[in-house]
């Protein structure tokens, strides 16, 4: 099998490229005291999920680092149906059939119907209750319960830059596992927001996540990456994340 040079792709923590024999190679490299017990076999236990739209999986190879505490990994799947949305952030509206956002809820409603003992690692971070109530406490004053009730298998990096179009696949699995209810559609809200009709669409199409207690705290702990001390005085998000957090807030308090 031979890697096309002229297909590379790179992103935050992995690269990727198509092969001369029709599938993709995805190659991670990731430091030791970043792998969990539950690994980081993400794309090969997501090949289980039923109902799901994603590449097909078809193997792996990993091996460890002799000069350095890393380990590295090489997934191959089946090419993508179609081309990626966009970035991860979108800045312009992308043009989505009806049947696109049905594929998209058809796909995130089967996942979080199933089970597993992963959990989601966004950015290798585990999704705990205490990073919860500590990322939202941390931009937002009290005066309401941080505490999830469910927790569903979820994509956890759920952005506009794994997924594709016109045929809707999720891809870039390995930071999948439980995590609070409605965490994927907040955070393909939260990379909307520059395009405030398609951060609508997502919360309409989504609305029954958005309108869940953990949905709430989600749409919060979104918020809490924008809003941060890392915030970006000229982010375009700032000010819709905002006044979102303030209905939230008010939302919890009330109920």
């Amino acid at each position: 099998m031979r890697l096309l040079s002229d297909t590379v792709i790179r992103k935050r923590r992995s690269v990727g490229a198509q092969t001369d024999r029709d599938t993709w190679v995805r190659i991670e490299r990731r430091l030791l005291d970043k792998i969990t017990d539950q690994g980081w076999n993400g794309a090969e236990c997501a090949a289980r999920l039923e109902g799901v739209a994603q590449p097909a999986w078809w193997g792996c190879v990993v091996w460890r680092d002799t000069n350095a505490p890393v380990m590295w990994r090489a997934d191959e799947t089946e090419l993508l149906p179609g081309a990626p949305v966009g970035t991860a952030v979108l800045s312009e509206a992308p043009e989505l059939p009806n049947e696109w956002w049905g594929a998209l809820n058809a796909s995130l409603d089967a996942l979080a119907a199933q089970s597993t003992t992963r959990v989601a690692t966004p950015d290798t971070v585990t999704v705990t209750q205490a990073l919860v109530t500590e990322s939202i406490r941390s931009v937002f004053a009290g005066g309401f319960d941080t505490t999830v009730e469910r927790w569903v298998p979820a994509h956890a990096d759920l952005n506009w830059a794994n997924v594709t179009a016109p045929t809707f696949s999720l891809f870039d699995w390995e930071d999948w596992g439980n995590a609070p209810r409605g965490m994927d559609s907040a955070s393909l809200w939260a990379s909307s927001l520059a395009v405030p009709a398609l951060a609508d669409r997502v919360r309409l199409e989504r609305r029954s996540d958005f309108e869940s207690r953990d949905g709430k705290l989600m749409t919060l702990f979104v918020c809490s990456k924008i809003l941060g001390p890392h915030a970006h005085p000229e982010d375009p998000r700032l000010e819709p994340a905002r006044r979102m957090a303030e209905q939230v807030i008010e939302e919890l308090q009330s109920g």
